[in-house]
């Protein structure tokens, strides 16, 4: 863990709390910059757990030490990043409590009933499960992991219409609190109870992706002309090599910039992109 080191032209090594306003609070004078180094207590770049723990509570610290890097990279600690973490929480926090009237009799998800914006945002829900399950049990990517369910809770966040499929939100919140248990337990548990369980978090297992549900009913394909990108069409997951050809080629914007040329080859990349090569 690395973090800048400070100096005092008469005091020497400066420990975080030993500075005021960017002056050393014993002679007043400006305290000098140096680099970011592994933290020692001999050149005082350390922080008091202590006092993290008092402020932002030990979550915060965890999630923070998790989340700022890979482990096999340093980590550079940074106050910023621990004030993002503790501003994430409250998120987490808000999300559950501001949707709990609406999720309180919500049962099990049937799949045939859902409308497409609910189906969306399942799949995202499972889409997470899953890579937050190979990233802790694969590579022990913590940081990756957080951050996929950092999206996850925006995606959340942002569902235009959260009481059209209550059990769907229902079952993406549970799911962030149950992922973010391994990095912020008490927050996790807290929340938890608060769902209405009584048995602790630990007893609830691990969630489990549903494949079914990670497939797209339908895709956003990339259209280049020579190229270079000139629009973006949606097709049906299931669609063949000739129907997103066609859809391609129908687009507005990409018939603008093949419009009097000859179109000599039309490259398709199933699922991702589709290049137009016009002369």
């Amino acid at each position: 863990v690395c973090m800048e080191t400070r100096s005092c032209p008469e005091h020497g090594w400066l420990y975080p709390e030993e500075i005021k306003e960017g002056r050393c609070t014993r002679c007043e004078a400006v305290a000098v910059a140096g680099r970011n180094e592994k933290m020692s207590k001999s050149k005082k770049n350390v922080i008091d757990p202590d006092g993290l723990i008092q402020r932002y509570g030990a979550d915060t610290a965890r999630m923070f030490t998790l989340f700022a890097a890979p482990p096999e990279k340093d980590l550079e600690w940074n106050d910023q990043g621990v004030e993002g973490c503790y501003r994430f929480l409250n998120r987490v926090w808000r999300l559950v409590y501001d949707n709990l009237a609406t999720i309180e009799e919500a049962g099990d998800v049937d799949v045939a009933t859902l409308q497409p914006a609910a189906r969306d945002l399942r799949r995202q829900v499972h889409r997470t499960i899953k890579k937050v399950t190979e990233d802790i049990d694969g590579s022990f990517h913590f940081n990756t992991a957080i951050a996929a369910v950092m999206e996850l809770v925006n995606g959340l966040s942002a569902a235009p219409d959260k009481e059209a499929a209550p059990e769907v939100l229902r079952e993406g919140i549970e799911t962030v609190v149950r992922l973010l248990s391994p990095f912020v337990p008490h927050l996790c548990e807290e929340l938890w109870q608060n769902l209405g369980y009584e048995d602790c978090l630990e007893e609830s297992g691990w969630p489990v992706w549903d494949e079914e549900a990670l497939v797209a009913d339908t895709l956003l394909i990339v259209v280049q002309v020579n190229g270079k990108v000139r629009g973006k069409v949606t097709v049906p997951a299931d669609a063949d090599k000739d129907a997103v050809e066609a859809a391609a080629l129908a687009d507005d914007n990409v018939a603008r910039f093949i419009e009097d040329k000859t179109v000599r080859k039309v490259i398709v990349v199933p699922g991702r992109l589709v290049n137009v090569v016009v002369g």
